[in-house]
């Protein structure tokens, strides 16, 4: 039997009302070639063109026409506050850290490192259990950790290192 085909995707606000839907992590949500399972039951294959970072709300359109919605799926993360948010998301963003930014608090994965670090320059750290939907970065979406934002560089267009 063959799988139902994904190779196109579509952006939050680019598609209207799915057909069914996929829980992913966060992790999980970055994908190039990979088979998925919907809440249905169905099973389809992911073969897109590159590795994307997709979010939540976003959708994948298979070969017979059919959209699956991207759902966040619920993690095990850490929501932090403190006096000095604006500190503290400075500290996070100086680790890579891919972070989730409210108007009083930050959530990030769970890490007993950064954890550490961020109890010791004073933020209350909680855990929590919910979607994780962090910031895309500076170049739109996707990742914050990678430096690809979309075109090649030239020696007319080098970013400084």
């Amino acid at each position: 039997m063959t799988l139902p085909l994904s190779r196109n995707f579509h952006r939050q606000g680019h598609w209207s009302g799915p057909d069914d839907t996929v829980t992913l992590t966060y992790d999980a949500r970055f994908v190039r070639r990979k088979v998925l399972t919907t809440t249905g039951g169905t099973r389809f294959l992911v073969d897109l063109a590159q590795t994307t970072s997709l979010n939540d709300g976003d959708a994948f359109e298979l070969n017979d026409g059919h959209l699956v919605g991207i759902v966040a799926a619920k993690e095990e993360l850490l929501a932090v506050t403190g006096p000095d948010l604006a500190r503290i998301a400075w500290h996070i963003g100086n680790r890579h850290t891919p972070c989730q930014i409210g108007t009083d608090r930050l959530v990030i994965q769970r890490d007993r490192v950064i954890r550490d670090m961020l109890e010791k320059i004073g933020a209350e750290v909680f855990e929590v259990i919910e979607p994780f939907i962090p910031e895309g970065g500076a170049y739109g979406h996707g990742r914050t950790h990678g430096h690809d934002h979309g075109h090649v560089h030239t020696p007319a267009h080098a970013h400084a290192e």
